[in-house]
């Protein structure tokens, strides 16, 4: 899921594509050397059985758990049963506490395993489980500060940062942006220029996405039938959204409320798509759910730390395909002619985006004063118009988006910086592609928590 910045009222209307992406692969490998465990450096290892209990047991809470929220199970492509039993028992909210933390005491009663992964198994379920305890505590009225809420569900607190620190930002971006005035009317004077045609979007889309994914084909291996189709809609509080439907396959969703801008084809293409959420998806249903029957991974709670490493991922994948001037190549030579947008802006609009890049702490940090209650919904949206160089529109769009996600926002920023150190660590610098593909295979093949990337 990408957030934007402002929200449509009314309705969502959905709108097919004409596009639909039809990524059926034929790649399965051949070789042994060449499946997506052994790309990502995992080894068998059985499982045992009070532990496969209790990741059932954790499926069926996730799932009483979106009978209150409906938000909370993001997908679930396990046994139709158990949903359906979900959804006639009608669990309480105390009930389900208790059952997690009765989970919770049976977990911490089983020795840590020797392998990496089911140890890390182990601790998955751990930190989902407490997760899940946070989330009903919340539903049940406990109030939580946004770090604690933050820490409580994805595992992770983001650094503050002082205004000084986005006027520095600001101040560099103002001796690169032409005209005069206001530096939020500027930037966006300037970047309406780079508005994708909407007649143009369907051909931008494809030729993004069949990039991102032919280039995640020469280092992961996908499962032959993967694919994913895309929807147009709007009325929705983010710019794009996968819903993993299970079965190697995906439902993208682009909004298109807001003009689309150029640098977001390859965004999307990358964050929902390919190496990022649909990618993350395929690989833990092959590799944990099908080859190893851990149940616990047919079921995805968006409220816990699963996403940060979802987020992280996709945001980061986008660098892992398209590096540094890689990207901007790319651009130029392809993505600009297609839109009719002139590609000798190319460089100097990419320079200024890398830079106004470093603005996103600043929703976390209006979150974190609106969701504390020191500022109000309208000084949210001034602080964002001030250290974000948002629009007025885009603005209040963004608070809306912190009333219904709440903590949510850190996943995107601090759970790329957190994935890129992480994957940096393992020798995967951008001077090393081979070995940052195969540190991001692993992540995404494998459970590690937030809190095991710093």
């Amino acid at each position: 899921m990408l957030s934007i910045e402002r929200r449509t009222a009314g309705v969502a209307v959905i709108v097919f594509l004409a596009l639909e992406v039809l990524t059926a692969s034929s790649c399965a490998p051949a070789q042994p050397a060449r499946t997506a465990e052994s790309a990502a450096g995992i080894r068998p290892a059985d499982n045992p059985a009070d532990m496969n209990s209790i990741a059932e047991s954790y499926v069926k809470l996730v799932l009483a758990m979106g009978n209150h929220d409906k938000d909370y199970v993001d997908a679930y492509y396990g046994p139709p049963e158990w949903k359906a039993e979900a959804q006639s028992s009608r669990r309480t909210i105390p009930e389900i506490r208790a059952a997690a933390e009765g989970l919770l005491a049976r977990l911490q009663g089983i020795p840590e395993p020797s392998e990496e992964l089911p140890r890390l198994r182990r601790r998955y379920l751990i930190k989902q489980l407490s997760a899940l305890s946070a989330r009903a505590d919340m539903l049940s009225g406990k109030k939580l500060t946004f770090d604690e809420e933050s820490r409580a569900l994805y595992d992770a607190v983001a650094p503050t940062n002082t205004e000084e620190h986005f006027r520095e930002i600001r101040d560099r971006l103002a001796a690169l942006l032409p005209g005069s005035g206001p530096l939020g009317a500027r930037y966006e004077a300037y970047r309406a220029k780079f508005i994708i045609p909407p007649e143009r979007l369907d051909t931008v889309f494809s030729a993004a996405i069949e990039a991102g994914r032919s280039r995640t084909k020469r280092h992961i291996p996908l499962p032959e039938g993967e694919r994913f189709r895309v929807e147009k809609v709007t009325g929705k509080s983010w710019s794009g959204y996968n819903w993993y439907q299970g079965g190697f396959q995906s439902l993208i969703q682009v909004n298109t409320d807001l003009p689309i801008f150029i640098d977001r084809a390859v965004d999307l293409a990358c964050h929902e798509g390919y190496p990022g959420h649909h990618v993350y998806n395929v690989l833990l249903e092959k590799n944990l759910v099908r080859d190893r029957h851990w149940v616990e991974f047919s079921v995805y709670p968006l409220f816990s730390p699963q996403s940060l490493i979802a987020e992280g991922s996709a945001n980061f994948g986008i660098e892992v395909a398209f590096p540094g001037a890689e990207r901007v190549a790319f651009e130029r030579d392809v993505l600009y002619p297609i839109a009719g947008i002139d590609p000798a802006r190319a460089a100097a609009y990419s320079e200024i985006q890398k830079l106004a890049e470093g603005l996103s702490y600043a929703g976390n940090e209006a979150a974190r004063k609106y969701l504390n209650g020191e500022i109000t919904a309208s000084q949210a949206a001034d602080w964002l118009e001030e250290y974000g160089l948002s629009s007025r529109p885009r603005a209040e769009q963004r608070v809306r988006f912190f009333d219904q996600y709440r903590s949510y926002v850190i996943n995107y920023n601090l759970g790329k910086d957190l994935v890129r150190r992480w994957i940096e660590s393992q020798g995967g610098t951008a001077d090393q592609p081979e070995k940052r593909w195969a540190a991001f295979a692993r992540l995404l093949s494998s459970p590690p928590l937030p809190s095991d990337l710093e």
